[in-house]
């Protein structure tokens, strides 16, 4: 058991231009400690005028230096930020782990393994290359270049900001282009400290902007500010479909990722001691705050009984308590108005008349209280239908839905709006083959389940999102072709006939 000790609030700056400043306007907010409730961070309350200056400090950096620099180039940088960032791992995990409440075993686990996205992309910035077409017209000759798109405005949750930020960072400088980072208002510490590594790395200044505040405040004016040419969002559908239209009304590309409700099946022939805690690992780790929790637990009726027992089991042993605690398995909540919602839909799943069969409620221990906690919850007797099933928590909430086989797995799975991940546990070879096939989601799990890297593309289906990031996919999101045709021939076609 850890012991907090208190630390002063820090005030921190943002970052423009190779400037490190406070908001045009002197405005700051809190952050704060979701294990102890209380503030540990001053940070920037950017307005326009400062995305103004962000957005200008990036369209700079993409016609100057940066534009001139080779490819060769660009990608060492991304290899040495990658070894900065390894060197900064332990530090930027605590940080992560302050600001958004995650376990510091999760967090250093992806500070550990987020420099390969770095080295990966810094890898692959000099093999972009385009094609010769052996084009139809003769004396033409015709070729084509991957060209960067210019600034892109990288806007990412509280829930895992690094890793996120990572997924969108990497491919978009490998590829040419600069940034203005907006991380949420709720988990800015530690993008400013990512952010400094930047710097230590030597990327010229206006490469990568970090801009901090409101997104109610700032978030129309970086979608739609003229120079920027794309957005890359991860976040809640709701709030997607609004990025979505701000930069359709301007005609901008987007990366969207957005919510899930994924399904975690279980088959009568899985083997249950991977099973069981396969169906925790989706939903109670990261206290459920992940758009790939597998909130739907889907279990074949011939062995509901043993599964639900089981898992009831395995769950009521997870260790509730302090995130910066190594032996903690379950944190708080990240906000304050989050805990609120889940706990609103735990009422709304028992007024629908799902069976709440765990937890359901804040934690009752005193020392806990501080916190901004709610204990693992499983419901039993749900249908599909009810929205504990259909919507989107973001909290530690299970619900428990069974079915009788394959056929009816897959249309339980798919009745949902979103299409993000699925989670499968079968021994059947056969069976492992075909369901992939019919589950509408961008990533399914076979006998594992909540696992990425930067070698496979990850995104989602229907309201899940548009576009991929991680792998090769990722990196084309962030280019634009172009075809070149020059004439060979020196001929004089006729001016009013098309070539």
């Amino acid at each position: 058991m850890t012991i907090r000790m208190p630390v002063p609030v820090v005030k921190h700056d943002m970052l423009i231009g190779g400037r490190w400043t406070q908001a045009e306007s002197g405005d700051i907010f809190e952050s704060f400690d979701p294990y102890t409730g209380e503030p540990w961070a001053e940070v920037p309350r950017a307005g326009t005028a400062d995305v103004d200056a962000a957005v200008e400090a990036a369209s700079d950096a993409f016609r100057g230096e940066w534009r001139r620099m080779t490819a060769t180039a660009r990608g060492h940088l991304l290899r040495r930020f990658a070894d900065r960032l390894a060197a900064a791992a332990e530090t930027l995990a605590v940080l992560e782990t302050r600001d958004n409440g995650k376990l510091i075993n999760e967090m250093r686990m992806q500070l550990n393994y987020m420099p390969q996205w770095f080295h990966y992309f810094g890898g692959l910035a000099d093999k972009i290359e385009g094609r010769v077409i052996p084009i139809d017209k003769p004396g033409v000759f015709n070729f084509t270049r991957e060209e960067p798109l210019g600034v892109v405005v990288a806007i990412t949750p509280w829930n895992s900001p690094l890793m996120l930020a990572a997924w969108k960072l990497a491919p978009a400088l490998a590829a040419g282009n600069t940034i203005v980072w907006k991380p949420s208002e709720f988990s800015s510490v530690s993008a400013l400290a990512f952010g400094k590594l930047f710097e230590e790395a030597g990327f010229p200044p206006g490469v990568v902007n970090i801009v901090t505040g409101f997104g109610h405040e700032i978030g129309d004016r970086l979608v739609r500010h003229p120079k920027v040419a794309k957005i890359a969002f991860t976040g809640g559908d709701a709030t997607g479909q609004r990025v979505y239209q701000a930069a359709a009304s301007e005609l901008k590309k987007v990366t969207l990722e957005l919510g899930g409700k994924s399904a975690n099946i279980v088959f009568a022939d899985a083997r249950m001691e991977s099973a069981i805690p396969g169906l925790v690992s989706g939903i109670f780790a990261a206290s459920g705050q992940t758009c790939i929790a597998g909130s739907r637990a889907l279990v074949q009726r011939s062995v509901l009984d043993e599964v639900v027992e089981k898992l009831v089991a395995f769950a009521k042993t997870a260790r509730i308590g302090d995130p910066l605690d190594p032996e903690t398995q379950v944190g708080p909540i990240t906000t304050l108005p989050q805990r609120q919602k889940v706990l609103d839909y735990i009422d709304i799943a028992k007024g629908e008349g799902a069976e709440c069969l765990l937890g359901g409620k804040v934690p009752e221990d005193p020392a806990l209280a501080p916190g901004w906690f709610v204990e693992p919850t499983i419901f039993g007797g749900v249908a599909s239908s009810m929205r504990i099933a259909q919507e989107e928590v973001f909290g530690p909430v299970l619900s428990v839905i069974p079915f009788e086989d394959e056929d009816e797995a897959v249309a339980i799975a798919n009745d949902s709006i979103y299409g993000l991940a699925s989670g499968l546990w079968t021994q059947d070879l056969g069976r492992a083959l075909r369901m992939p096939d019919r589950l509408q989601t961008g990533s399914v799990w076979v006998n594992m389940y909540r696992a990425t890297s930067y070698l496979s593309p990850f995104g989602g289906y229907k309201r899940s999102g548009i576009g991929r990031e991680n792998g090769m996919s990722a990196i084309r999101e962030y280019l634009q072709e172009k075809s070149v045709w020059i004439d060979t021939m020196n001929s004089v076609p006729s001016p009013f006939v098309q070539r």
